[in-house]
């Protein structure tokens, strides 16, 4: 179909619920991706930090068609080899003992808050208030919705969930205020994604841990957008050495494929019994095929260390536009190759004119700029994103 059927017959049959561009993406290839008119465009947003590998890796391309041919689907009723094999990797890249595996990031969030809430109540009847913070995503569910600090999301859904209770963001003293023997849990992302890309400091994390501990809270980390080495460490946690309770993940676990869960120690490993959780889905063999894929492949090509080093690059290369720019850009953030622009004007002009110079990057809480690449960003592909944005700025 030409891109004008492809649009029309979307929107006459797709629900209204995403504001689109007027792009028809066909097929990519390593950070390139392209359109069905032909247009090439380097991506610097990956589907929302999904697509770690890219467009078309090798391997993953042959591990998931070659499971296809295999067996796609299996109940959780029984084992299947591909399933076991992935769950060795997730643990050790995790730093965990217990997988869960899930469908999406919402999911991966709802399953660790009700791990948290039967941890809670089976202390007492009344340990079951869960505190996340404000500018938070986690979801979009009747749970993860009310953890998630954003009055937009909320706006129609009332009453929201109950039991939740939102604090500012790496303020530790608004934190301890809340804080009490009925808090079962407190959940964070370490480097806040959708609100803007906001890294707290080391010594908050230290004592967020500090007060679960007091409390005897589970410290739930969403790394759904900060995990599979996208910080330049295979989980964000480890930039501050703060371990977790309990560990959720998704995005680009899957490079693509649609897989999510979390991961707990081993005293948390039967606070669920039989019957008390799952899923038809999570831990099909098609998506472990995919896990297994992506996380050999990041560690076989040492992509934590490199995403380090682009990363630094990169960070680098934004605040020389930072500087170039002082009336524009107020601030550059993040690790790894999870990055925020934050602007003092809107950032959809930007987006908007990065786009026309076959550019993808994001805005995201308004006025910030968020570039979340494949892992296997080269330098050459940094520095075509960063003459984008150079032409953008000076546009404005």
């Amino acid at each position: 179909m030409d891109k004008k059927t492809v649009i029309e017959q979307t929107e006459k049959y797709y629900l209204p619920v995403f504001g689109r561009y007027q792009m028809v993406m066909d097929h990519g290839q390593g950070c390139r991706v392209y359109d069905n008119e032909g247009n090439e465009y380097i991506d610097a947003f990956a589907g929302i930090a999904v697509n770690s590998l890219g467009y078309n890796h090798p391997v993953l391309v042959k591990a998931i068609a070659d499971q296809a041919a295999k067996i796609m689907h299996c109940s959780n009723l029984y084992y299947t080899e591909i399933q076991a094999k992935a769950l060795r990797l997730v643990a050790e890249a995790t730093g965990m003992d217990r997988i869960f595996f899930a469908n999406c990031g919402a999911e991966a969030n709802e399953g660790a808050m009700k791990l948290a809430r039967k941890y809670g109540v089976s202390k007492s009847p009344t340990k079951y208030k869960i505190v996340s913070a404000q500018e938070s995503f986690h979801g979009r569910t009747f749970d993860t919705l009310a953890a998630t600090g954003h009055d937009y999301y909320h706006v129609g859904y009332g009453p929201l969930s109950p039991g939740h209770v939102l604090v500012d963001y790496a303020d530790i003293d608004a934190l301890e205020a809340v804080m009490d023997e009925d808090v079962c849990a407190v959940l964070l992302e370490p480097i806040q994604g959708e609100g803007g890309v906001h890294v707290p400091s080391d010594e908050y994390l230290q004592k967020v841990r500090a007060l679960c501990d007091k409390y005897d809270a589970l410290l739930i980390f969403d790394e759904v957008q900060t995990g599979v080495a996208r910080t330049g460490k295979w989980f964000g946690y480890m930039l501050s050495g703060v371990k977790p309770d309990v560990l959720t993940f998704a995005k680009g676990i899957g490079g693509g494929f649609p897989v999510a869960g979390f991961a707990v120690p081993e005293r948390l490993a039967h606070v669920f019994k039989p019957g008390d959780h799952g899923g038809t889905f999570g831990g099909n063999p098609l998506a472990c095929a995919a896990v297994y894929a992506t996380l050999a492949t990041i560690k076989s090509e040492n992509l934590v260390d490199k995403v380090a080093e682009k990363g630094a690059y990169f960070i680098g290369e934004l605040q020389k536009l930072q500087a170039k720019y002082p009336a524009i850009v107020k601030e550059v953030r993040g690790k790894g190759l999870i990055l925020g622009m934050e602007l003092t004007c809107e950032g959809r002009p930007v987006v908007e004119h990065c786009l026309a110079d076959k550019v993808i990057v994001n805005c995201t809480a308004g006025t910030v700029i968020r570039i979340v690449p494949p892992l296997i960003i080269n330098k050459e592909e940094i520095d075509m994103v960063v003459a984008a944005l150079d032409r953008a700025l000076a546009a404005l």
